[in-house]
């Protein structure tokens, strides 16, 4: 009698409304586990029209695609024979649901609405789909026609059920559902449930794997069991990167580990498990058999006469458990905005990127990555990946070309620029010149002087008036506005380049203009409104400047590039007032008027902890005791609070950045505020400074 199962789960590469592309990525999938003998296939959450739709969901075209693929997927012998788990939005009795659909050899066996919807940071289910309330009970769903005509049902279960095959049971949870206090896998595995499913669409954080890992290793340590979560993986059209890590689990180990970034469209996991295994560990934790599960409601069946195990299988190998193997910080710096530029890039059909490299750290670490999505697209061409090979042939319009060495390949995707100033240093000129040979992009150097000088000469010309540095008498207002003429200016010469540097070359097609501003630039506003910080894309934007500086430290080892050791030594600056007998004279953390790492803690309080300027003054008198005074602690959270709200307004323009930072003041979609503040903060103010005294008279 058969006891071993084997199941697959994935993690695809799905695009928002590539209805077309989605469908050959499932099936790929579908095929794929079958010849790896798995009876299971599990997808990513909303996996038919890409998990990124966003208000297109209200569209019922979108809706109407969906049931096609649907169709084409239940009448393709492909799914002959596995169980398939997919998912799509679907409306029943008017409500618009975030759906599993399972099937078996052309017949729908349950619709699996969603019951606890992800609603923070960049989700917003709510506003779409509905949670489906009804715990334990299911109701009829009528069939559209071009389904009916498949599968010759007219009705299927809809709701909360489970699938009772021959040999075993298996419980579907949707995502956020396993991140829940109450998560259904608690109740389904005390009603005898053996196989829990999760499909996914979580987007990469730093740090946040162990996280997911950590959920499911637990569930099945405290319930027993097996459990699959697949997850979408790549950008699917906007700031995020969903970063695979699809997993097999069982009895509180791992059996199968997914990569978290790689250039793979589709990849497949498959695990062989002991039934018994399950059943024996379940069979010894008595206050689980004796407390709970002889009480528990049991949950509506679905019974499907189809068997995960087959009759033959004592020699069957079961699958081994594994370790889970992590990756470091900078590892994951140096592989999730690298794939995720790629997936920009081939998708948006362009030729490649434009970087302006200044010779500091931010835009050192942008050209580092974009070196390191050279390395990642060279690796995979060599292990036989022909969709990369096709699509990197399509971006240098060669179609004889294979890219062997990350340098050539970099050359002929990446144009760097160094855009000098009259204030600009040799030193930086030189750093960013030999950081471009050892990565091997055509690089540009050029003076926007003339420029400057023109558009200064314009205002003259019409006020009568010149304005002057600081440094030669003028004022703090003539000072900002010369630094923002130059800034300003580089980023018109950025896409008078990026639309024509290639076509002076004789080359086809346009460049993408990378940005590269630090998270913590932004959320302080350390930046001049449509400067280079104004680009197609930003790949650090969601990256704090501590971050950046361990991945820069760390490619500099990687890839063997020393020019790094010399922008790291370098103090950051903007290159924009006067020199001092030829030398920097001024530095970011002067100008901020605090350090990266104080913006770093100000970031992680206001956002994380939800902090306002009193709260966050209270934190900081704890965290900083040992370090300033009560008095210094409120003179910085004001002054925090004064430069934050009075550069808000900057945030509305940020250029589109891959999310990596729980703290991103993106104004977009994540962190969503006010940007036209009381800037002088009266009452708030008021409550630190009563506080600050109560707490000097304290400690007198």
């Amino acid at each position: 009698m058969g006891r071993k199962v084997t199941v697959a789960t994935c993690a695809l590469n799905q695009w928002a409304l590539d209805f077309e592309g989605n469908l050959q990525r499932i099936l790929k999938s579908i095929e794929i586990a079958k010849r790896k003998g798995a009876r299971y296939r599990l997808g990513p959450e909303l996996e038919i029209c890409g998990y990124g739709c966003w208000d297109h969901y209200y569209e019922s075209d979108t809706l109407l695609h969906s049931l096609q693929v649907l169709a084409a997927l239940l009448e393709s012998p492909v799914t002959q024979d596995i169980i398939c788990d997919v998912g799509m939005p679907v409306m029943h009795r008017n409500v618009r649901y975030n759906c599993r659909v399972i099937f078996l050899n052309r017949r729908v066996l349950l619709i699996r609405p969603k019951m606890a919807l992800a609603n923070e940071g960049n989700y917003r289910e709510l506003r779409w789909f509905t949670p489906w309330s009804r715990s334990r009970q299911t109701e009829e769903y009528f069939l559209p026609r071009m389904i009916q005509d498949v599968t010759k049902q007219e009705t299927v279960p809809f709701g909360d059920a489970v699938l009772a095959t021959r040999d075993t049971c298996i419980g579907s949870e949707i995502c956020e559902e396993l991140w829940t206090p109450h998560s259904p896998h608690v109740h389904m595995g005390l009603d005898g449930v053996e196989i829990f499913t999760n499909a996914s669409g979580s987007h990469h954080v730093l740090r946040k794997a162990h996280a997911r890992v950590d959920l499911v290793t637990m569930a099945t340590t405290k319930n027993g069991g097996i459990y699959l979560l697949a997850n979408q993986k790549g950008c699917d059209g906007d700031r995020l990167y969903y970063d695979g890590c699809a997993l097999i689990a069982m009895n509180g180990h791992i059996f199968a580990q997914g990569s978290q970034f790689s250039l793979n469209d589709v990849e497949v996991l498959t695990a062989t498990l002991d039934l018994e295994d399950v059943r024996s560990y379940r069979a010894e934790i008595s206050s689980r058999n004796l407390a709970q599960a002889s009480k528990v409601s049991p949950y509506p069946r679905v019974k499907v006469d189809f068997a995960l195990s087959c009759h033959e299988d004592l020699l069957e190998p079961p699958s081994e458990p594994i370790e889970w193997k992590y990756h470091s910080p900078a590892e994951e710096i140096s592989l999730g905005p690298a794939c995720w530029l790629w997936d920009f890039l081939r998708r948006s059909r362009q030729a490649g990127f434009l970087l302006p490299l200044s010779g500091g750290v931010d835009s050192a670490a942008t050209a580092c990555l974009v070196y390191s999505m050279c390395h990642q697209v060279c690796e995979a061409v060599k292990h036989g990946n022909q969709e990369v090979l096709a699509d990197v042939r399509t971006i240098v319009d060669q179609l004889s070309y294979t890219p062997q060495d990350p340098r050539d390949l970099c050359g002929r995707v990446l144009t760097t620029c160094y855009m000098a100033s009259e204030n600009s240093s040799q030193e930086t000129c030189d750093r960013a010149r030999e950081l471009a040979q050892q990565i091997g992009s055509h690089h540009i150097g050029l003076h926007i002087d003339p420029a400057v000088k023109a558009v200064v000469d314009i205002f003259s010309l019409v006020t009568g008036k010149r304005p002057l540095f600081a440094v030669h008498g003028g004022s703090s207002r003539e000072n900002l506005a010369l630094q923002n003429v130059q800034a300003r200016l580089r980023m018109v010469v950025a896409y008078l380049f990026a639309q024509l540097s290639l076509w002076a070359r004789g080359a086809r097609g346009g460049l993408l203009v990378l940005g590269s501003a630090n998270v913590d630039e932004s959320l302080l506003g350390y930046l001049t409104k449509y400067d280079c910080s104004s680009a197609d894309i930003n790949p650090i934007g969601g990256i704090s400047k501590t971050d950046l500086k361990a991945f820069v430290q760390f490619c500099m080892e990687r890839f063997q590039l020393p020019a790094l050791q010399r922008i790291l030594a370098a103090p950051a600056t903007a290159e924009l007032e006067p020199l001092t007998d030829g030398k920097v004279s001024q530095t970011d953390e002067e100008d901020m008027g605090m350090t990266y790492a104080e913006l770093s803690i100000y970031g992680r309080l206001r956002k994380i902890a939800k902090a306002g300027p009193y709260s966050m003054f209270c934190r900081l008198l704890t965290m900083w005791k040992d370090v300033c005074p009560p008095r210094q602690v409120a003179d910085r959270v004001r002054h925090f609070f004064s430069k934050y709200s009075m550069n808000r307004h900057k945030m509305t323009t940020l250029t589109p950045a891959y999310h990596a930072e729980s703290y991103s003041p993106d104004d977009n979609r994540f962190d969503l505020r006010p940007f036209l503040y009381h800037t002088s903060w009266p009452w708030q103010f008021r409550c630190i400074e009563d506080a600050e005294w109560g707490s000097e008279a304290m400690q007198m």
